[in-house]
């Protein structure tokens, strides 16, 4: 598990959480909710936390998705300081799913590349 290995690795590192919720601009009690997986990680946020660890980024960060899904987009700044997530529970299997469906449209995409390119080629 994500979350795990994070708080591993700050551990061997003698890191604290407070010292890690600096690196990330946020309150510690944010960066505990982050490290326990209740909230997401932004992007930017990963290679802050890889850097501040010493490791590769793809050491610490998963890919997969899992039945959880984050949906970050929908964080906002309400110019108080606070800031709100909304979080979705998707069954694993539609999010496999989808998963298939995304592989199936990236295959089609390449192979309408591929003909693109042969169709140019063509007419010059």
């Amino acid at each position: 598990m994500v979350q795990e290995k994070l708080k591993t690795l700050r551990k061997q590192r003698g890191l604290s959480q407070e010292k890690m919720s600096k690196i990330l601009s946020t309150d510690p009690s944010n960066y505990s909710r982050k490290e326990r997986g209740e909230i997401g990680i932004h992007e930017e946020e990963w290679q802050k936390l890889a850097d501040a660890l010493n490791v590769p980024l793809e050491e610490i960060k998963e890919e997969k998705l899992s039945g959880s899904v984050h949906n970050d987009n929908s964080t906002f700044n309400d110019n108080s300081g606070n800031y709100y997530s909304q979080y979705f529970n998707i069954p694993n299997s539609i999010v496999e799913n989808l998963q298939d469906y995304i592989s199936l449209l990236k295959k089609e995409v390449e192979h309408l590349k591929k003909e693109n390119k042969n169709l140019k080629s063509q007419s010059k």
